[in-house]
């Protein structure tokens, strides 16, 4: 018989949330709406207020059961799921015990420990994996089962001292726009936490700092049987750019603390041709530097050609939550005690990317992200770990236990 965690989490997967990189409407997708329903009808079932807003966010608060004042917490995860790869009619299928061998998803896709590491982490655990035709859609719905589960808990369990708790559910956070329409107003948490990492025991509070690049090159058409002095090729120009960015500057020669320049999009003609990047770096100093490089080379560019061979558009996108969490770091003590008393040691990474709780800390509300028991996110070869979700679930009351302390 299956706890009532894993049967959540399996009904949520099997709903389809793919958000959309293209869309123009807020939610990207309609369809994240059909959970988010769900989620809001749920919340009403354990006798909480719950709604959806008319941007896809479900709201909700639990509310305090003691006669002190507490700080209130938040917890926040996303309904949709990622757009690069295939996220209907997911197939979940239990593991139990996983004992480390060869995993068959079907006749093309499978996995084991010696290439995918992450295997060696759940040996002994029963899992969930995918049938290998799509993503299973445990970022970030291992994290909206959890959240829905602690809540239900503590409903079930008026004798777990808490403070007030807000809970939300956004929607589009795969295509970078989970904080768009935050309503920070209704969510008068004094900080939260997501509940959108891999490994539980994890607390992640650095993250990339994070910029658009968008250049258009203009070229000069003429046919190429007179074209000598005269012919202008946007994509050779294209090409010029990116050889004076840093070569070892790529996502391919960088882990850790590295920053890297990304090329994400290419597009062209003799005319015109637009590349977009995006810019990372966690230290702030180097972030700056790379943005002051694509400056530089466009106007050095400019000034060869003679004439705007090159325009350049940069957008910060998001920056490194770092910056504000340092200055609240009782906000990582509680999720440190909390992972200890379950018998775990806090592991610290540095996001090799963003995540809500980014722009939600820059936005007012210092949010840290918490690991959640699931692995090699957006794709066909993603799993979670019964067992770590259900230790996530008792990491996450007990923070709010401490809390109330």
């Amino acid at each position: 018989m299956m706890s009532r965690l894993v049967d959540r989490f399996i009904k949520y997967v099997k709903i389809d949330t793919q958000s959309d990189h293209e869309s123009t409407t807020f939610p990207s997708t309609m369809k994240q709406k059909d959970l988010s329903n769900v989620l809001v009808n749920e919340l009403k079932e354990m006798g909480l207020d719950a709604f959806l807003d008319k941007d896809g966010y479900v709201y909700s608060k639990l509310p305090s059961n003691i006669d002190k004042k507490v700080p209130a917490v938040g917890f926040i995860a996303h309904v949709d799921t990622s757009p690069d790869a295939p996220g209907a009619n997911v197939n979940p299928r239990i593991i139990k015990n996983y004992d480390g061998s060869l995993i068959q998803l079907n006749e093309e896709y499978s996995m084991w420990p010696e290439k995918y590491p992450a295997l060696k982490r759940v040996i002994g655990e029963d899992i969930i994996v995918t049938d290998g035709n799509t993503l299973l859609g445990a970022d970030d719905k291992a994290g909206v089962a959890e959240i829905m589960e602690m809540v239900h808990r503590l409903t079930e369990n008026p004798d777990i001292k808490h403070g007030d708790i807000y809970i939300c559910f956004t929607p589009d956070e795969e295509i970078g726009q989970g904080a768009d329409r935050f309503n920070y107003d209704w969510f008068k948490a004094d900080f939260a936490y997501t509940a959108d990492g891999s490994e539980v025991g994890g607390i992640e509070y650095e993250n990339f700092n994070a910029a658009a690049a968008k250049l258009v090159f203009t070229g000069k058409s003429i046919h190429p049987g007179s074209a000598k002095n005269k012919l202008i090729n946007s994509m050779h120009l294209a090409m010029e750019f990116h050889s004076m960015l840093n070569p070892l500057q790529i996502p391919a020669n960088t882990e850790g603390y590295e920053g890297f320049n990304h090329l994400t999009d290419i597009k062209g003609i003799v005319e015109e041709t637009v590349s977009k990047y995006i810019i990372r770096n966690h230290s702030m100093e180097l972030f700056k530097k790379q943005q002051e490089d694509f400056k530089k080379i466009a106007d050095y560019m400019n000034d060869k050609y003679g004439y705007e061979a090159v325009k350049l558009t940069i957008k910060e996108q998001y920056l490194n939550m770092y910056e504000i969490i340092k200055q609240n770091m009782h906000i990582i003590d509680y999720a440190v005690e909390a992972t200890k008393r379950v018998g775990l040691n806090p592991q610290f990474e540095a996001i090799r990317g963003g995540t809500d709780g980014a722009r939600l800390t820059w936005g007012g509300l210092p949010c840290p992200n918490l690991g959640t028991g699931a692995f090699h996110f957006h794709g066909r070869l993603e799993f979670a770990s019964i067992n770590q979700m259900e230790t996530a679930v008792k990491i996450y009351t007990e923070i709010v236990k401490l809390i109330a302390e």
